[in-house]
């Protein structure tokens, strides 16, 4: 990272970095504006706006991000959900964190509010209340009635807010940037991978036509569950600074006299809602990533509603499987794949892997037996990896944030809940589905084409295997020391390890149909013996020295 870098950044948004030292200086964090050459500008935002207040570090941190604004709050929201990275103490503060603001007057939104909806408030709606039901950071929300009776709330993003979140992330990205070359040992918490999360959420929080997309795709995921309620959009009225959705009228998880008075059933509320969730992340891979009380409601016949979906998260296929793999692990009380697990998700390179495996069994002996605690469980295995210095990828954190909020929320509902016992039969589903044996032919022949990149592979297996054996967990006569002289070599391997397993992979695929023809030798089809034939040439070759 250059020097004229930074003076170009600094030079475009001065105006707004001066806004943020003298706010970081007013809460007295000076000594990061010393360790980055500003310790000049907190002494004279010291001069203008007195002493900094007393305070420990976490509030101080908390109060100088809600004055810093939406990008900031949902900076700190993120880093809220990094119990691997940050102590009980700064998350919990964190946790704390307000958006909520003044809302602006009626007549400084009403224009922009026609201009979204294309006439005026009268001619959409039966009744508009002009008084904001709640305020944020971002956008506030009205009450309102559509003309054939049916209640909504609209959702109106403030103005200016565009040109703000720009510079608040062009400068974030740059101080991420250079505190990974001035400070090699922050590079585990992966600032810059951190900063774009940040930008993603950012993006998806300004367009509410997305946040619209969002609540569809999990009504549409969501719709055999007749049980579960989705607020319904209204994609006419619905766009980038508006949208206007359903009113659901229900009674908040956390409201007991309330849920008594209408005869709800807690256990099955809890059992519902947790299904509900799982199914998001575990099988659609987009889920509610905010599911403390005032999002859920119950509803009559215990049916359960979520709402507000201006924070989601997304899963891979891969990381859903991993997920899966987790919660057998601990089941089953297998230590070894929690820890394989937490070092392919860090990266695990300083990991002291003796001490990682021994916490591991003692993890799974803590948890593996009924009733699985979900949100304890997840909160320990955080800790554990904050403990041995390992970072979780930024969508697992979230996750994990979520389903310790949305556990916490069932228990209040049920305090017997077991979790494991609605994730298991799912989970058991899910793995017969993925491995059926039409699935299997499938992923074969998909294999034959995505494992020809294997080769790419092979740096991080080396990795593990060097970082078992420096540790004494393997025996070899291999001298591993040298690997980086012998790149032509490791290149060789790869591309035969990578033929190797795409006729495998050919094979495995076709093989639920070789089984349909020709007359069995000693019990096996003719066309499945060519298909092990085909393996056992791959090997083979595989071991043949070079040439």
């Amino acid at each position: 990272m250059s020097l004229l870098e930074t003076g170009l950044v600094a030079i475009r948004d001065r105006k707004r970095l001066a806004e943020i030292v003298a706010v970081i200086a007013r809460f007295g964090i000076d000594d990061v504006l010393a360790r980055i050459g500003l310790s000049g500008l907190a002494s004279s935002s010291r001069r203008d706006g007195g002493e900094a207040m007393q305070a420990d570090a976490p509030e101080r941190l908390r109060l100088a991000l809600e004055e810093l604004g939406p990008t900031f709050v949902k900076l700190g929201q993120i880093l809220s959900t990094r119990g691997d990275l940050l102590t009980p103490d700064w998350t919990a503060e964190l946790e704390k964190l307000q958006s909520h603001v003044a809302p602006q007057p009626w007549e400084a939104i009403r224009a922009q509010v026609e201009g979204d909806i294309g006439g005026s408030v009268d001619a959409v709606f039966a009744s508009f209340d002009t008084q904001a039901l709640a305020a944020g950071s971002i956008a506030q929300v009205h009450r309102a009635l559509l003309k054939d009776g049916t209640e909504v709330v609209v959702k109106v993003r403030r103005e200016g807010l565009r040109p703000l979140v720009d510079a608040d992330l062009r400068l974030l990205s740059h101080a991420a940037a250079l505190a990974e070359v001035q400070w090699p040992d922050l590079a585990r918490y992966r600032p810059r991978e951190i900063l774009n999360h940040l930008g993603s959420a950012m993006a998806e929080e300004l367009d509410l036509a997305a946040e619209a997309r969002n609540c569809e795709t999990v009504a549409a995921n969501l719709a055999d569950m007749d049980f579960i309620v989705i607020p319904r959009i209204f994609r006419q009225w619905t766009g980038e600074r508006l949208l206007v959705q359903e009113f659901i009228d229900g009674t908040a998880p956390s409201d007991r006299v309330a849920l008594a008075a209408g005869h709800h059933d807690g256990a099955l509320l809890a059992r519902r809602g947790t299904e509900a969730f799982l199914h998001m992340a575990l099988i659609d891979g987009i889920f509610h990533a905010d599911p403390h009380p005032g999002n859920l409601r119950a509803l009559p016949d215990d049916r359960v509603a979520f709402i507000d979906f201006g924070m989601v998260g997304r899963l891979g296929g891969r990381r859903r499987e991993q997920l899966l793999v987790l919660l057998a692990a601990i089941v089953e009380g297998s230590g070894d794949r929690v820890a394989n697990l937490l070092i392919e998700w860090s990266g695990g390179a300083g990991a002291d892997l003796s001490r990682l495996e021994a916490a591991c069994d003692a993890y799974v002996a803590r948890h593996g037996a009924p009733p699985l605690r979900l949100g304890v469980a997840i909160g320990d295995f955080v800790t554990m990896a904050r403990e041995h210095d390992l970072a979780l990828p930024p969508d697992l954190a979230l996750l994990f944030k979520a389903l310790i909020t949305a556990d916490g929320v069932m228990r209040g509902l049920d305090p017997q809940f077991d979790a494991i016992a609605v994730a298991a039969p799912m989970v058991q589903s899910e793995m017969l589905r993925r491995y059926a044996p039409g699935a299997v032919s499938g992923k074969g022949r998909a294999l034959a084409f995505d494992l020809a990149g294997l080769a790419s592979d092979l740096p991080a297996l080396i990795r593990l295997l060097a970082l078992r054996v420096r540790q004494g967990r393997i025996s070899a006569s291999v001298e591993l020391q040298g690997l980086e002289r012998i790149g032509g070599d490791i290149r060789w391997a790869a591309t035969r390890i990578a033929v190797s397993i795409v006729t495998a992979a050919f094979a495995l695929g076709l093989a639920p149909r070789l089984f349909e023809y020709g007359p069995p030798v000693f019990g096996v089809p003719l066309p499945l013996w060519l298909g092990l034939g085909v393996i056992a040439a791959g090997l083979v070759w595989l071991i043949m020295p070079r040439r």
